[in-house]
C-alpha cells in the first residue's frame, strides 16, 4: 500500500512538473516591448528569435532624438535623410498597421526598443525558412530575388486585415498586416501589400526588402530605393 501511495505521489509530481514547464514555455514564446513612446507591442518567439508581432509605430530614436515627420509625396520622394509617416497621412491608420520609415531612419541603429533590432536580410531567410512547410531554414531558393518559398507568407499572415479573402493562417503569431508603401504616394497599398525593411544595403542607393501580397502564399525578396516608406519589425535574440 505504502509503495503505490508513493509511485501515485511520484506520478503526481512528474505531472504537476510537467505543467509547470508548459505553462513557462507558453510565457516565454509570447511577451511584450515597450518604445521609447511607451507603445506596447506583443511579442512572439519563432526560432531563435523573438519578433515583434506588430509594425513599429515610434516617433522617436531609442536615444529621444525625434524622427522627422514628413508630409507630402514630393517632399517625401526626394529625402536622403531619415523620416517616417502615418499611411495616407493619417495618424489613425497606426493603430493597426503602425508607421512607414525610410531606410535613412532604420541604417541609424536606433529605430527599435534598446536591445532590440531591424533583422538583417540573413535573419529573415531564417524566418521564412522556419516557417515554410517545404523550403526549410538554408534551401536556395531564400537567396533569390523574387517571390519564392511554397507558404510562408500565408503562415505569417494574420487571420483578418488582408481584402479580398487574402487572410492568412497565422500559425505563428507573427501577425502580418498589409501596412502598404511610399514612394511619391501610397499607392492605395494598404490592405493588399505589406512591405518590411531589413536592416542589410544591397547597394548605395537600394537595400533589401520583403513583401507580403494578398493574393500569393509566399513572400517576395528584393532590392528596392531606400527613400521608400516600408513597415518595421524588431527582433531580439532569444
Amino acid at each position: 500500500m505504502v509503495l503505490k501511495a508513493m509511485k501515485k505521489l511520484i506520478i503526481l509530481l512528474l505531472f504537476f512538473h510537467l505543467i509547470v514547464l508548459h505553462l513557462k514555455a507558453q510565457l516565454e514564446e509570447k511577451g511584450t516591448v515597450t518604445d521609447i513612446d511607451n507603445n506596447v507591442y506583443k511579442t512572439v518567439a519563432i526560432g531563435k528569435y523573438k519578433w515583434m508581432a506588430e509594425n513599429l509605430k515610434t516617433s522617436r530614436f531609442n536615444d529621444g532624438a525625434e524622427i522627422p515627420l514628413v508630409t507630402g509625396s514630393i517632399n517625401w520622394s526626394v529625402l536622403d535623410k531619415a523620416a517616417y509617416c502615418w499611411y495616407d497621412d493619417d495618424k489613425a491608420n497606426s493603430f493597426i498597421y503602425g508607421a512607414l520609415y525610410n531606410f535613412f531612419a532604420v541604417n541609424t541603429g536606433k529605430l527599435c526598443p534598446k536591445g532590440w533590432r531591424v533583422p538583417s536580410d540573413e535573419e529573415w531567410k531564417y524566418l521564412e525558412g522556419y516557417v515554410d512547410s517545404l523550403y526549410k531554414i538554408g534551401d536556395p531558393i531564400w537567396d533569390e530575388s523574387r517571390i519564392r518559398g511554397y507558404n510562408a507568407g500565408t503562415r505569417l499572415k494574420a487571420i483578418s486585415g488582408w481584402k479580398l479573402g487574402g487572410n492568412g493562417s497565422d500559425d505563428f503569431g507573427f501577425s502580418a498586416l498589409p501596412g502598404g508603401e511610399r514612394l511619391t504616394s501610397f499607392n492605395n497599398s494598404k490592405g493588399s501589400c505589406g512591405f518590411w525593411w531589413t536592416c542589410t544595403e544591397f547597394e548605395q542607393s537600394s537595400a533589401w526588402y520583403r513583401c507580403i501580397i494578398y493574393s500569393l502564399s509566399e513572400i517576395s525578396r528584393g532590392p528596392h530605393p531606400k527613400r521608400m516608406g516600408f513597415s518595421v519589425r524588431c527582433i531580439i535574440n532569444r
